[in-house]
């Protein structure tokens, strides 16, 4: 699928693992056909960019941080931590009862404690989108987004 954004739709972060990228593309194009508009650094990073600093600058900037887990990014090291701790550090910063975080489980795994505050959806199962698209709708209403 190409990459239309929705300019004035609900900015959604994708955080996740590069050993998760396949899954994350295709949740990418849902949550795009959904009438929002994801993040995901292959398709938003220019060439010469300092990704570190685009990708913190874009968890600021964003609505929503969906932070996919799978059994590969619960127990990997490195810069998918960094972007989960710097989620949670801008989630702090929120009104409570916010929806910012969202924790999506692509598989069966293990939810790390410190997203365990937040009700997880499990996108992998057959109701998985329906949930992770009322949560999507909720936090657009509480922004007064409108919805084509």
């Amino acid at each position: 699928m190409d990459h239309v954004s929705h300019p004035s739709a609900l900015q959604v972060f994708l955080c996740h693992s590069s050993g998760d990228k396949a899954a994350v593309r295709k949740l990418h194009d849902d949550i795009l056909t959904l009438g929002f508009n994801p993040w995901l650094d292959e398709l938003r990073l220019l060439p010469g960019q300092d990704w570190k600093v685009e990708i913190k600058k874009a968890i600021r900037k964003t609505d929503v941080v969906i932070v996919c887990l799978s059994n590969k990014s619960v127990t990997k090291s490195g810069f998918v931590q960094a972007e989960i701790k710097y989620a949670l550090d801008v989630a702090d910063e929120q009104p409570e009862g916010t929806i910012f975080i969202i924790p999506l489980r692509l598989e069966e795994c293990k939810v790390p404690d410190r997203l365990s505050q937040w009700q997880w959806v499990d996108y992998y199962k057959e109701n998985g989108r329906d949930q992770l698209q009322r949560a999507l709708r909720t936090r657009a209403a509480t922004l007064e987004f409108r919805e084509d």
